[in-house]
Formats: C-alpha cells, structure tokens, sequence
C-alpha cells in the first residue's frame, strides 16, 4: 500500500464516520454510475460539514449536485432553519438524488434544481453565506462572475477541483477545455484583490476564497 493511502486511511480512521445513508450513497454510486469518482467522498464531505459547523449560513449555494453526497454532507452541518439550494445540469440523476435525498432527515433544508445554474442562479432571490463550486470546469469564471454580488461579505467560496488531477503544473498548453478553465479560473482568483483566498490539498484541490 502507498504512502498516500496509508496516510488517507488514518485520517478517515480518526474522523468522524458517514452516516449508513452516505456510505450506501458512495456504494450505489461505485456500482452503478460511470464517473463514482466525482462524489465529495468521505474526508471533503466531512470537511464541507464542517465549514458548515463553523459557518453557520443560513443561505448555501451549490452548483453542481451530482449524487447529491456533499449535499447532505453540507446540510447535515447546517441550523435547521437553513437552507441550500443545490443545482445539477443533468436531469437524468434526478432518480439517484431523490432516492438518498428524500429519507435524509436534513431534507427539508434542501431545495433541488434542474438546469443551467447560468440560468437558475438569477431566478434565485437574495444573497447567500456559503457557495460551494463543483460542476463544469469550463465555466468557473462564469459561475465565479454570476455569485459574486451575491456572496455577502465574508461571505466563502469554496471551489472544488483546482490542482485537477495535477494538470495545473504539468509543462506544455492545455488544449482540453477543463484543464484550460481551472488554470484560467486560478489566475483569476489569484489576482482579485477584492478576496483572500488559499488552495487546500485536498483531495483533488480546493479553494477557499472569503470575501472581504
């Protein structure tokens, strides 16, 4: 066994469990979806709780809600007149969501929504606490441009998959539009002076960004 695992081993070990439904969530997903990679999984969804611990936001914004796992890793941290509302372009996992979603005990605290989340997120009123980035790499500039007014101040970001795969410091160009977004997203964040931000190394990257 590698180093690295070893290492992810003893930390889930020394972290608090999944819950019996996120753990059939991730074994239903490993079974049956094609990209199961693509859950938070154990460690960041007990990080996300955590956020949420600390935090306490009474609005949440997540684009991109694939299984639905970082969801309700989310909404397991939050008060219980919160609320998330979580957006997936893909209408064809709406089964799969709904199947871990509706016996969630957190379920009312979140609302669920099928489209472009470039077309969902101005249909949405107000301003929100925390927002959390995992869908189309290609357009985190866009989601990044569309939220920001309506992140409250210290108000946090989160981005999910920003070293991707470590692609970000391989030599030579990018030609795949994924890889393109998130080193163009990163520069970005990099330069906005209107934030302070941190990439943890997590997993597979993820930025903090808190607005000032």
């Amino acid at each position: 066994m590698m180093e690295t695992e070893r290492i992810e081993e003893y930390l889930l070990a020394h972290s608090d469990e999944e819950s019996e439904l996120l753990k059939a969530l991730n074994r239903d997903a490993h079974v049956n979806l094609l990209r199961p990679r693509m859950i938070a999984g154990h460690l960041q969804g007990r990080v996300l709780k955590m956020f949420c611990r600390m935090m306490r936001p009474e609005r949440v914004l997540e684009i991109g809600t694939y299984t639905g796992y970082a969801t309700l890793c989310m909404a397991e941290g939050l008060e219980e007149d919160a609320r998330i509302d979580t957006i997936e372009i893909n209408d064809e996992m709406e089964d799969f969501i709904r199947k871990y979603l509706d016996p969630s005990p957190d379920k009312g605290k979140i609302r669920l929504h099928f489209g472009d989340a470039m077309e969902v997120i101005p249909r949405l009123e107000g301003t929100f606490d925390l927002i959390y980035i995992d869908a189309d790499k290609r357009k985190y500039v866009d989601y990044y441009d569309l939220v920001f007014t309506r992140l409250r101040q210290g108000g946090l970001i989160l981005a999910d998959n920003t070293l991707w795969s470590g692609k970000v410091v391989e030599e030579g160009s990018h030609t795949d539009g994924q890889t393109a977004g998130i080193l163009e997203f990163n520069e970005k964040i990099k330069r906005d002076t209107r934030i302070e931000k941190v990439i943890l190394p997590l997993r597979d990257g993820l930025t903090m960004i808190w607005k000032k």
